[in-house]
């Protein structure tokens, strides 16, 4: 009875345990509380409807939207049609059949919106709008961190009690990833005029909070870590099928690098990727090199590589995690911007690039990499080369996670490097599993 009581209170754990594993899955650590927040306030009512601006405000520290930019989609639940749009539109008409003399932008049920194109005539702008979807990461640059466009809905209700919040709502950015909530009654918003001498209020304001998860949005990671150091010559390179590996059966599913230089250049961004062959098949590998020892000081060099021809990063950050950071002293060619997810302990760095100079990574090929050196000065109660100190304890490329080698792999100094083949206990270990698996 006592072994079957101590099974189910296992099972019970177990159950437990993998629900709250779901429930947890969008919580990132470094941004605890970074999501996408969309506002939707209606400004004035009209003859069957309303007008509304709908901003999405992207309050994550380092993950941004990058071209071919956002789409956000919602279900209608009564009959409402767009009769125009400004600072946006929406990608399909539907079927407005019914409709005589005055046609919609939009009929459909479940319409999908985007933003306009840099170069939109004036006449069709508002505030915010017009930057092809791309979104900026608020640490990055809080002022394009924002997106705007101005909805003129019908047939719908025209007073706060009739109207209704649009239901479903999906963001893609531009793939997917995010998982929105509903739309939440809260206190209208207020804007303040051009000269901040008056307030008016928006008549009805609903909240849509979205959360991204990296799981969601790609099977397979996209970047990875190697690491090197001037102390030892071996090189680490990324863990061997990092984010996939060559499909031997099926030639094509990736550029050798003997050919390279002959696949065209598309000049568009395209969610599906062409790799170029390695053993890692990552599209972005980080590199991670221990370059000099001072007395007082030591410098890293960091270089990104891309290995996809069909994507061009712009706006590309990193956010490194290493307990020096505390004691950075110089950075070069990158902007630097420490992160401190954990109140006074300053152990996050994110770094971007330089604008107009580095800060578009180009797709795979000659200049398809990034660089920069960091220069930290030294702790005397914490520095140290020995046991893979110097390399960072986590990475990140536009916000998602990136593999680390194995942390056994990392550069010993020469007088450190560990015999594993010799030790005893690694001996009795392998013993002890090997009996085990014959029993």
């Amino acid at each position: 009875m006592n072994i079957l009581f101590s099974r189910f209170s296992i099972l019970l754990l177990f159950l437990c345990s993998w629900n709250s594993f779901i429930t947890t899955e969008a919580y990132d650590a470094l941004d605890p509380t970074g999501n996408i927040t969309i506002k939707w306030d209606i400004i004035s009512w009209t003859p069957d409807g309303y007008l509304a601006v709908v901003t999405i405000f992207n309050f994550q520290q380092y993950r941004h939207i990058e071209a071919p930019g956002w789409q956000l989609g919602w279900s209608w639940l009564k009959k409402e049609v767009i009769w125009s749009m400004v600072g946006g539109q929406a990608t399909e008409q539907g079927d407005c059949s019914k409709f005589k003399g005055n046609i919609p932008h939009c009929c459909k049920k479940t319409p999908a919106i985007v933003d306009l194109l840099p170069g939109t005539p004036y006449n069709q702008q508002i505030s915010n709008c017009c930057r092809g979807g791309v979104i900026s990461a608020w640490a990055q640059d809080p002022a394009t961190a924002i997106s705007s466009f101005q909805i003129s809905v019908g047939q719908s209700g025209t007073t706060n009690k009739t109207v209704r919040a649009p239901r479903n709502i999906t963001l893609k950015a531009p793939g997917p990833g995010y998982t929105c909530g509903p739309a939440k009654l809260v206190k209208p918003t207020k804007f303040i005029s051009a000269d901040e001498r008056r307030k008016t209020q928006a008549l009805l304001t609903w909240n849509i909070t979205c959360t991204y998860s990296q799981f969601l949005a790609r099977k397979t990671p996209t970047c990875c870590v190697s690491l090197s150091s001037f102390y030892n010559e071996t090189i680490i390179p990324c863990p061997t099928c990092s984010c996939g590996c060559q499909n031997s059966s099926q030639a094509g599913t990736c550029v050798d690098p003997k050919i390279a230089s002959v696949v065209p250049a598309s000049g568009k961004n395209n969610l599906e990727p062409l790799l170029q062959c390695t053993q890692h098949m990552c599209p972005i590998r980080v590199h991670w090199h221990v370059k000099t020892n001072y007395k007082e000081y030591w410098r890293v060099k960091v270089a990104i590589t891309n290995f996809n021809y069909n994507m061009n990063y712009s706006q590309w950050n990193l956010v490194v995690q290493h307990p020096n950071f505390d004691n950075l002293t110089q950075l070069f060619s990158f902007n630097y911007k420490p992160l401190n997810p954990y109140a006074n302990i300053n152990d996050t760095a994110m770094l971007w690039g330089i604008k107009f100079y580095n800060d578009f990574l180009s797709q795979a090929g000659p200049v398809g990499n990034v660089q920069s050196e960091l220069l930290f000065q030294k702790n005397p109660l914490e520095f140290t080369f020995e046991k893979g100190w110097a390399f960072p304890r986590r990475i990140y490329f536009n916000g998602d996670n990136c593999v680390m080698p194995p942390p056994d792999s990392y550069p010993w100094l020469p007088n450190a490097t560990p015999n594993l083949a010799t030790s005893p206990l690694i001996i009795l270990l392998m013993t002890f599993f090997s009996v085990l698996i014959l029993m």
